[in-house]
């Protein structure tokens, strides 16, 4: 999920929640891995007896834009699975089966062709927005032209394949895509071609950019103004400084558990400005039923023995990193990012984190246990494929060598406990480094787009990335590619700005493996990610694992591996 900004999960180390953490549930395995469109069985049927009741969440703040294709954020993602649908859709299960591909708004997984490059759908008939107005061929066409048209983060990235991409990429606003994505309104058809096979074409279908909305939307952002939804919730208002309510869709009905599946609350209402110490008092209360915040410190001993039955522990496939601008001083200067690399005490941040039982330390782009990922550390003291420990004296000798020590350095974070605190290790060792560090911490609700846009100057930034579907390339090329640098845009997800031909070509080269041996691009994206650390445009800090804090209203807990906890399949009655 892609899903930067996306949720920080639980904060500061606690024996007691360690202790209890076998007494937390946690999501199974159960189901095979598999790749898109694999089989796999049903989910369990609807009970109706628990339908009802309103469903309360609580976050600090806000995640800026509702619109569903620009919106790159964990905490919208998770509401936009009972919301929106795309041709396909991963699985909306608890597991490693939530990993798997299946048909949404299309009948079946598509026919493919023409050596890889042609995708065939049948579009579901039936389906109705809720403004009303039915679902045809010409709001998928025009669904995928606003990729481009809004600019959306990945436009560059997942969808640069599909046939008259390039020339939607020059001139966004007068994209048509007409031998790329074709309908067929009297066959109910939809045609997508690209200009090569991609293996991970399915993946891309699958995740809330590519969701079909209404073809009179507008042609740009969204923003506060919710667009009609085909799923079981839609908005009813959007106030990004109060709240956020979703209410039924008077005009669904269940075509497919697997894909979309009935809600069971009523109601979801999200509402924004409180501290992580009142959420945490209001679920224990019974006021609230969710938190996306991380508690605070002086919290979970509390949530870890007394609470501990609502405390919902899971791993995640995800890293915690700062970016390094590299197109301004001093990160310009590859010594000086590399000293960086070296200075950074990994096990600090995991303690300020949450502790070993909720963080690693993070050497790599790719987690661990992800497609690629390579036992590496290239800046560890002593050498080792393990981090084990900072080297500040070598760190110090390259600022030195770097010429770069007295400099300025901004350090942009989110205003939230977790996140304030990790920042100001970052400002305390790097004045130790020699620079001039300054703390900046900015509201959830806007750091994320703020990071990306090369008119706020961001030095460094501290922020998080988690999988949108499991393939090296959604960390790597999404991350550190030339196609996902925009420069002056909110949706520029390259936030370190670098773009390197070299680099480039050998990713271009493991996407082209992929698409007739996975084992062997995997090989070769995890050189890339060697290849990368050597130029250090980002410092990996920590792997998290995610706590969800439920109230005792909650039942029917689920989680995706995909798209964490499913919020409309939570029970409140």
């Amino acid at each position: 999920m892609s899903r930067n900004a996306r949720r920080g999960a639980l904060a500061a180390a606690t024996v007691a929640l360690t202790l209890t953490a076998a007494a937390c549930s946690s999501s199974s395995d159960s189901g095979s891995s598999s790749g898109p469109g694999a089989s796999s069985s049903g989910s369990s049927a609807f009970q109706a007896q628990h339908k009802g009741g309103t469903l309360k969440l609580v976050a600090h703040a806000a995640a800026g834009s509702f619109d569903p294709q620009v919106n790159y954020t964990l905490q919208y993602w998770q509401l936009f699975q009972s919301m929106y649908d795309g041709l396909l859709a991963f699985k909306k299960v608890n597991g490693q089966e939530s990993f798997t591909v299946v048909p949404d708004l299309a009948t079946a997984m598509p026919k493919v062709t023409n050596g890889g490059k042609t995708y065939t759908f049948t579009l579901r008939k039936g389906v109705t927005f809720s403004n009303g107005k039915a679902l045809t061929t010409d709001d998928v066409v025009a669904s995928f032209q606003r990729i481009f048209k809004v600019s959306s983060p990945t436009a560059g990235t997942f969808y640069n394949g599909i046939v008259g991409a390039d020339a939607c990429l020059k001139t966004p606003a007068s994209c048509t895509l007409p031998k790329g994505v074709i309908g067929d309104a009297k066959a109910g058809t939809v045609t997508i071609n690209l200009t090569a096979a991609d293996p991970e074409f399915e993946y891309k279908l699958a995740v809330p950019h590519a969701v079909v909305v209404p073809k009179d939307s507008p042609t740009k952002d969204a923003g506060t103004k919710p667009l009609p939804s085909t799923g079981p919730y839609m908005a009813a208002s959007y106030d990004p400084n109060r709240a956020l309510k979703l209410v039924r869709n008077p005009h669904f009905k269940e075509w497919s558990r697997q894909a979309e599946p009935q809600g069971y609350p009523d109601a979801i209402d999200y509402t924004f400005g409180q501290t992580v110490e009142s959420e945490v008092t209001a679920i224990e209360n019974g006021q609230a039923d969710w938190m996306y915040d991380a508690p605070p410190a002086d919290r979970l001993n509390e949530i870890g023995t007394k609470y501990a039955s609502r405390a919902h522990v899971n791993p995640l496939t995800a890293f915690w990193y700062a970016t390094l601008n590299v197109n301004m001083a001093p990160f310009n200067n590859k010594l000086a990012r590399q000293a960086i690399n070296w200075a950074v005490d990994r096990s600090a941040v995991v303690r300020l984190y949450g502790g070993t039982n909720l963080a690693s330390p993070a050497c790599t782009v790719l987690p661990p246990g992800f497609p690629g990922h390579v036992e590496s550390c290239a800046y560890t003291k002593g050498g080792g494929t393990t981090w084990k420990a900072a080297d500040l004296a070598k760190a110090k000798e390259l600022v030195k060598q770097s010429g770069t020590a007295g400099q300025e350095v901004g350090i942009v974070v989110q205003d939230d406990d977790v996140n304030k605190s990790i920042g100001q290790y970052l400002q305390s060792l790097l004045t130790q480094l020699g620079y001039k560090a300054t703390l900046k911490p900015l509201s959830g609700n806007i750091q994320f787009t703020y990071i990306q846009n090369t008119k706020n100057k961001v030095q460094l930034a501290l922020t998080s990335w988690y999988q949108d579907y499991p393939a090296a390339s959604d960390f790597l090329n999404v991350l550190l590619s030339c196609a996902s640098y925009h420069p002056g845009s909110d949706s520029s997800i390259n936030i370190s700005g670098f773009c390197d031909k070299g680099v480039d070509a050998k990713m271009q080269a493991a996407l082209k493996t992929s698409q007739t041996d996975k084992a062997s691009a995997d090989k070769q994206w995890g050189a890339v990610d060697q290849t990368v650390m050597a130029e250090s445009p980002v410092v990996p800090l920590i792997n998290p694992k995610m706590i969800d804090f439920t109230s005792t209203r909650v039942g029917n807990y689920q989680f995706s591996k995909q798209f964490y906890m499913l919020v409309g399949q939570l029970w409140v009655k």
